[in-house]
């Protein structure tokens, strides 16, 4: 293998990680189901129930998948699921609401999923596992809410 095909190769995973405003809003516009990790109860939980309960109003369906709450068997009046596995059918985007250092207890079940884009929420990211994704031909953004994009669109 030649060292320029070796660059061009190591250079396009990298550019799944493109978090510029065009991609951002044709991630936005081509998303329709996102299956959102760690989403919480109530709206007194924070964003990680705000968000997804506003993300449904704006048009989005949503697929619960709680890490806590083992009794829980509905949010956002949704069946909960306990893995992407059992989310069909699958995904277009798995939103993140963990924080940094659990995202890699998350990666095979994501990478077995295959959305094509994982959306880590505003304060969260892990490069590993964004490289990961990214090599495995998913589309990554890190650190963005996913509300404040919305937002800035109209939406």
């Amino acid at each position: 293998m030649t060292e320029e095909k070796v660059t061009d190769e190591g250079s396009l995973w990298r550019a799944r990680l493109d978090e510029s405003a065009e991609t951002i809003t044709r991630i936005l516009d081509d998303t329709h189901r996102i299956a959102v990790i760690g989403i919480k109860t109530q709206p007194d939980d924070g964003p990680s129930y705000t968000v997804p309960a506003y993300m449904q109003h704006a048009g989005y369906e949503i697929v619960p998948v709680p890490v806590y709450f083992p009794a829980i068997t509905e949010i956002l009046g949704l069946p909960v699921h306990r893995s992407l596995s059992t989310v069909q059918p699958p995904a277009d985007l798995v939103l993140l609401f963990r924080r940094s250092a659990d995202i890699p207890q998350h990666i095979d079940d994501i990478l077995a999923a295959r959305p094509r884009v994982v959306w880590m929420q505003l304060g969260i990211g892990h490069e590993g596992a964004a490289e990961q994704f990214a090599r495995a031909g998913i589309r990554v953004v890190q650190n963005k809410c996913f509300l404040v994009e919305l937002l800035r669109r109209g939406r």
